[in-house]
């Protein structure tokens, strides 16, 4: 069987040494690169399963490789995880928004590191089509009827709430910005700027009950659906 093909960009060695060791731990053949412009070279001619680009790179920044990356129409699909400094959240929400498929900050685990690489990796695998009824606990939510139960009973959610939820959950161990959840707000339920995605969610974990903890803030980014519970 062939082993996951991984392309690190990263300039700092000893943060490289360390994700190359769980790496190959983990079963992977990983190729790195120190700057952006290598990096996207290796891109490229790789054709890798998923890139793990640093944010703060030499000559090229991570944010520019993940912009290029994702206007190409033979890389775009490629899975992308951007590696961070925690002083760096309007570059994480810009290379989410960029369409990276998930961060990690500095510090960090390589474990940690590679259980979002599996979960990257596991995503991208499911079916493009997004299922008609979606079960999570002790709701399920028919996603053309827009309706959604707990057991037997019907809640009442508003288009903007529904939206949301609709999104984090299909999106589910993706972290989303607020910019991105803005697209599933609905226009007629009140005039809405970045921060009110925050009083929606608020508004949607009440309907939901004080028992749900799927969702969870990602403190200066956005909101994420948890994998599992």
């Amino acid at each position: 069987m062939q082993k996951p093909k991984i392309i690190l960009i990263e300039d700092e060695e000893d943060i490289a040494a360390l994700i190359k060791l769980q790496a190959e731990m983990s079963g992977y053949k990983l190729h790195a690169e120190v700057d952006g412009l290598n990096g996207l070279r290796a891109i490229e001619r790789e054709k890798p399963d998923i890139i793990i680009l640093d944010i703060m790179l030499p000559g090229q920044s991570g944010l520019d490789v993940c912009r290029k990356v994702k206007n190409n129409p033979e890389l775009k699909d490629i899975p992308v995880i951007m590696i961070s400094a925690k002083s760096e959240e309007l570059d994480i929400v810009l290379g989410l928004e960029l369409g990276a498929d998930d961060y990690v900050s500095k510090p960090f685990s390589p474990k940690v590191l590679f259980s979002r690489v599996r979960a990257v990796l596991r995503r991208g695998k499911e079916p493009e089509k997004a299922p008609k009824l979606v079960k999570f606990g002790q709701f399920n939510m028919d996603v053309d009827r827009y309706l959604l139960k707990k057991k037997d009973k019907t809640l009442q959610l508003t288009l903007s709430e529904f939206g949301i939820l609709k999104r984090l959950l299909l999106s589910r161990g993706k972290v989303l910005t607020r910019n991105q959840l803005l697209d599933d707000v609905q226009n007629d339920d009140a005039f809405i700027v970045d921060r009110n995605i925050d009083v929606h969610v608020a508004a949607l974990r009440k309907k939901l009950g004080p028992n749900f903890h799927w969702i969870e803030t990602v403190r200066g980014v956005g909101y994420r659906f948890k994998e599992e519970e």
